[in-house]
């Protein structure tokens, strides 16, 4: 008896190659471990010369990264900040091999062959790689920041739909207000006086957690000073107030 027929799916020519590989990746639901990374003083390539470079690159130079930009045009931001140094710039299109010693990589670019390129050499050369809008193909992605000074939070979508990660982020901008950056800076102040008199680590948890838990927020949104200055006298003592940290005008420190 004949076996029958068996038919294979057809395979569509554009689902193979690069092209097929980078659409069923970004079809795959991807798992990340969350944390925040310490570029400062290292090497940071980025491919592309666009708007969204440059919003690469001035990310990274917050971070203090040496960042260097491949592509043949950029933007007259990113012009300005060769010129004067800020970034090295080689105007020129990517090649193959130019990722080697770089700590991490964006491919800020819609040309698929230098997309390939970047991927391939990435893998090769151990250097995390973002590729702009190809999740599947990137060993990390950047959450939308919400940021009040030392206060950052960040939102992950898990690359599904970065649009819903930036109404997170506008939502978290109308919880979290200039108060939380003046709390942390006014914290800090008051570490490093605990710090400064040798308290003990049960000590520093205990005034912590009171001024954690405390209406310090609400003092500080509102402005009460007094207010703010009774709570270190109570929780902190040692003549602490926003005077002796060098706070005592809200919202702006004092040298």
């Amino acid at each position: 008896m004949p076996c029958p027929l068996r038919l294979l799916p057809a395979v569509r020519r554009e689902d193979s190659g690069f092209s097929g590989l980078r659409r069923r990746a970004s079809m795959q639901p991807m798992k990340y471990y969350p944390m925040f990374l310490r570029v400062a003083g290292r090497r940071c390539l980025v491919v592309g010369g666009g708007r969204v470079a440059e919003q690469k690159v001035t990310a990274l130079i917050e971070a203090a990264a040496h960042v260097t930009v491949i592509s043949p045009v950029t933007t007259l931001n990113l012009q300005a900040l060769a010129a004067a140094h800020a970034i090295a710039h080689h105007a020129r299109q990517y090649v193959s091999g130019d990722a080697h010693g770089f700590f991490l990589a964006f491919a800020a670019t819609d040309d698929e062959q230098t997309q390939q390129r970047l991927v391939q050499d990435a893998r090769a050369a151990g250097v995390l790689l973002n590729v702009v809008d190809r999740p599947g193909l990137c060993d990390f992605i950047v959450p939308a920041v919400m940021q009040q000074g030392d206060l950052v939070i960040a939102t992950s979508t898990g690359g599904a739909s970065p649009a819903l990660a930036k109404r997170i982020r506008r939502d978290l901008q109308e919880s979290f207000g200039p108060e939380y950056a003046e709390a942390l800076r006014l914290l800090r102040r008051v570490r490093q006086r605990l710090a400064d008199r040798a308290a003990s680590s049960a000590e520093r948890q205990r005034i912590f957690t009171a001024l954690a838990n405390s209406p310090l927020l609400e003092y500080l949104r509102q402005r009460q000073t007094h207010a703010i200055d009774q709570l270190l006298a109570e929780t902190v003592g040692d003549g602490v107030s926003l005077a002796t940290l060098g706070m005592d005008t809200l919202g702006v420190e004092l040298s």
